[in-house]
Order: structure tokens, then C-alpha cells, then sequence
């Protein structure tokens, strides 16, 4: 999801830099934002194309196949698509990890060194509460544990695969994503309100140190994105 909350400060903070192409695969079309990305540096080709995570595995593919004929090589995959409503339990596993393993599954076909293929760079989506729940949504936070878990596997396969990965773990963000959610069981009917409380970061600096993530580009690393900090986070040996 590139056109919303911290996926769109990321977008406009890529096209700054040195890249030749930025594809944008989101559910819903936005072209004034399209548009927008594209003046910010000319140099950059944007390119959008309609995709829902949660299609079967072999439609992601099938998608993947197009954009591979049209740039011929693609180098770093994000995965960013993340919703938060406890009430909606398949659907959050479903966008927040089965979508995030499908995707990288389906472009290990292109880039695993296996099959002749180039490698390539993973970055996932993760959160704090991957590693800090949020007790009151937690299948959201279980979701995010498993991506987690899910690229640290990615990580440690990369000697096999020639595929690297690593996590961006944003803190509390203000994004339209927690304005309003539902907790599990309505075990608590004001969560929005209370996790505003704590002290939040915007999206731009979120965004920021999470294009420095990219950067350092370091296998199997858990970035923790918080407070406009980018900090190493040791996961439990």
C-alpha cells in the first residue's frame, strides 16, 4: 500500500533519491497522488497497477510476471498493506501476513538464485507490537508478530536463496489507521483515544528513517521506528 498513511511519506521520500522505477500496487487508484509522486523527481518512472493482497497466490504472480517484462529487473520489494480492526479477524491475518507471505513467495520465482534468478531485498512492514503487544487487539498484534518471525526465517535463508530481508517496526503513528478501531471482543471501547494518548510520531517522520532502513539495506535487521528514532532491536536468541 503505497498511497496511504506512512506508505505514501515513504513514496515521496523514495522518489527523492537515485531510483530508476517506483511501482505502487494499492487497492484503490489515486491519480492526483500518482501525479503528485511523479513531479517531486522526473527522473523517476511511477508506475500503479490495482492489487489487492488477499488474492490467491497465483494472481499475485501473474501480476508479478507483467511487471517483471515491463522493468526487467526489480531490486527491493515493500510490503506495506496493514489493517487494524479487531472485529474483523480473518481479514486482518488475511492483509497483515497470509498477503505478506503470498507476495514474497510469489517473487521468490523471479529472484531466487536457485532458479538462476538475481536476488533481491525484502523490507516488511512490521509494528512494536510485533514484539510489544497491544493487549487489546490481540489478533492485530499477533499478525504483526508473525511477520516478524515470518522475515527472520526470510533472513536466515538468504545464503540459500539470495534473497534478504529485514523489518521496519513503526511506534505509534498518526495515521488515519488509528483514529478509530475496534478491540477484540470490545474489551475496550475507547482504544483509539488511549493509544493517542502516548506520545506519537507523524508519518513524515516516520517515513523518513524508514527510507534510511532501506538504505542500510541490513539482513535480517528489526528496525524500531519510534518517536522519530530509528533504533536496532535485539530479537530474544
Amino acid at each position: 500500500a503505497g498511497l496511504g498513511g506512512i506508505g505514501l511519506d515513504t513514496s515521496r521520500e523514495l522518489v527523492k533519491r537515485d531510483l530508476k522505477n517506483l511501482v505502487i500496487l494499492d487497492r484503490i487508484d489515486n491519480p492526483a497522488v500518482i501525479a503528485e509522486l511523479k513531479a517531486i523527481n522526473p527522473k523517476v518512472t511511477v508506475t500503479f497497477y490495482p492489487y489487492d493482497v488477499t488474492v490467491p497466490l497465483a494472481e499475485t504472480t501473474k501480476l508479478l510476471k507483467t511487471i517483471f517484462a515491463q522493468l526487467k529487473t526489480v531490486d527491493v520489494l515493500i510490503n506495506g498493506a496493514g489493517i487494524l480492526d479487531d472485529h474483523q479477524i480473518e481479514r486482518t491475518i488475511a492483509v497483515n501476513f497470509t498477503g505478506l507471505v503470498n507476495t514474497t513467495t510469489a517473487i521468490l520465482d523471479f529472484w531466487d538464485k536457485r532458479k538462476g534468478g538475481p536476488g533481491g531485498v525484502i523490507c516488511n512492514i512490521g509494528s512494536v507490537t510485533g514484539f510489544n503487544a497491544i493487549y487489546q487487539v490481540p489478533v492485530y498484534s499477533a499478525s504483526k508478530a508473525a511477520v516478524v518471525s515470518f522475515t527472520q526465517s526470510i533472513a536466515k535463508l538468504a545464503n540459500v536463496t539470495g534473497v534478504t530481508a529485514f523489518t521496519v517496526n513503526p511506534g505509534i503513528t498518526k495515521t488515519t489507521l488509528v483514529h478509530k478501531f475496534n478491540s477484540w471482543l470490545d474489551v475496550e471501547t475507547r482504544v483509539a483515544e488511549k493509544l493517542l494518548e502516548h506520545p506519537t510520531q507523524t508519518t513524515l517522520a516516520c517515513a523518513q528513517n524508514f527510507v534510511k532502513a532501506i538504505e542500510l539495506n541490513k539482513n535480517g535487521a528489526i528496525w524500531k521506528l519510534d518517536l522519530g528514532t530509528l533504533e536496532p532491536i535485539e530479537w530474544t536468541k
